[in-house]
Formats: C-alpha cells, sequence, structure tokens
C-alpha cells in the first residue's frame, strides 16, 4: 500500500472510531449498525467493575462476548435507557495491515450518568479499545473490539 492510501485507510478509520463514540453517545441504533461489520464480536466483560471496591455498575448484563452488528447496537441502546454517557478516545495506534485489514488500539475515558435504582450513580473509566477492522465494499468497519480496563472508578447510589 502506498503511503498516501496508507494514510487515507487511517483516517477514514479515525472517522470510524468517531461515529462509533458518537452512536454509542446518543444510542443511535442505525448509526452503530453501520459502524459494526455484520460479524462483529465485541467483549465488553469485566469493564465496569471497580476492582478496588468490588462495585459492579453495568447497568446491563455484560457477561457474554457479543456476536454481531445487531447484537451490540442492541445492547448499547438498551444500557441507553438507564444512562446518559460521554466518550473520549485518543492518539490511537492504527496498523494497516493490507488493503482490507487493519488493527488498532485506543486509550479511553468514559464517563457514564446511571438513573435512580441501579448499584452505582456514576462510573468513570479509563483504558483502552483493542480493535481489528476490515473493509468492506469500500468502507472500514470494526470487525472486533475488546475494551479492557485501567481504572474503573464507580461511585455507590
Amino acid at each position: 500500500m502506498d503511503p498516501i492510501a496508507r494514510l487515507t485507510a487511517i483516517e477514514d478509520i479515525k472517522q470510524l472510531k468517531g461515529r462509533y463514540f458518537r452512536g454509542v453517545d446518543f444510542k443511535d441504533r442505525a448509526l452503530l449498525l453501520t459502524v459494526f461489520a455484520k460479524d462483529a464480536v465485541v467483549d465488553f466483560r469485566e469493564s465496569t467493575r471497580d476492582t478496588r471496591t468490588g462495585l459492579e455498575a453495568a447497568p446491563v448484563p455484560l457477561s457474554e462476548v457479543l456476536h454481531g452488528n445487531e447484537a451490540v447496537a442492541d445492547l448499547i441502546v438498551q444500557a441507553g435507557t438507564v444512562m446518559d454517557s460521554v466518550h473520549h478516545g485518543s492518539i490511537p495506534e492504527i496498523e494497516i495491515l493490507s488493503e482490507t485489514t487493519a488493527k488498532g488500539i485506543w486509550p479511553m475515558v468514559d464517563h457514564l450518568i446511571f438513573k435512580s435504582g441501579l448499584p452505582a450513580s456514576e462510573l468513570v473509566g479509563y483504558g483502552h479499545y483493542h480493535e481489528t477492522y476490515e473493509r468492506v465494499n469500500g468502507a472500514w468497519k470494526i470487525k472486533t473490539l475488546k475494551l479492557t480496563r485501567l481504572r474503573v472508578d464507580n461511585t455507590p447510589a
């Protein structure tokens, strides 16, 4: 891949991740369906437990790996019924592997504010998205996503 095509692919993936963050924060199912590959595999397990206190703040069950863009979009929209969120990603490491595949790591911070009736009132998380991408019909999609945390700060309800 020539340098211009490589840089264009990296920028396209950055734009894709921006749409992901917007889709998550606005709980936009239609947008989320376009961000993920149809056969995406997403792992949010262990991303909402405060290891210092043991408080689990997940507003929906996160015990299983999700398969398919519809399952991912549905979970995010379902979680959105009981919380507001703001997600930030920065300084990605993106490696273009071929004309149609890439991988990336995104440092991230998110702030989730939960509605009443849940174990926590808010969560502030720090970690990384580990992702792979594929180009489908000329558009980059998230193929796999795993969220790992360095720290989770949950505020009890």
